[in-house]
């Protein structure tokens, strides 16, 4: 009975609970714990480091078209712009910013000949997959990014 309460006394004064069996240098045997929880936790946060890496490229890319139509409505608007001049100044605002092989559309086709106060458009897409700087996107890999911008043609 004396043996058992000194080593009940002894439990309580290392703070009572059922600890981890110690190796002969003294600290517990959970060597392998930290590299079991990495392990579960690593994938999880990589996935979650390429998602938020591929949509905020999306995202900047989509602002990217926005106003790169909206410039090149700005032109097209103007009276003497040709088509080629819009172009050329949409495919310079996205390539600044590493955005090729964007579709580009204006209506009507013939800036020259357009009335004033005939709306002109500026459309702009482009596969996500293309633009994406994740080497195989997961969730972007079928969606097309687009933007339009319609403006009324000026005149002298």
């Amino acid at each position: 009975m004396h043996s058992l309460s000194r080593n009940l006394r002894t439990n309580q004064q290392r703070g009572g609970h059922a600890k981890a069996k110690y190796g002969r240098c003294g600290p517990p045997l959970r060597i392998g714990a930290a590299v079991v929880e990495f392990a579960v936790v690593a994938p999880l946060l990589f996935m979650l480091t390429l998602g938020m890496m591929e949509v905020s490229r999306m995202v900047m890319v989509k602002q990217l078209l926005i106003n790169a139509s909206r410039e090149g409505a700005r032109l097209a608007v103007l009276p003497g712009t040709t088509s080629d001049e819009v172009l050329a100044l949409v495919s310079h605002e996205l390539t600044t910013y590493s955005v090729n092989g964007v579709n580009v559309q204006i209506q009507p086709s013939s800036l020259a000949s357009a009335a004033a106060g005939t709306p002109v458009t500026v459309s702009l897409d482009v596969a996500a997959a293309s633009v994406s700087w994740i080497p195989k996107p997961l969730f972007s890999f079928n969606q097309t990014l687009a933007a339009s911008t319609t403006m009324r043609k000026e005149s002298l």
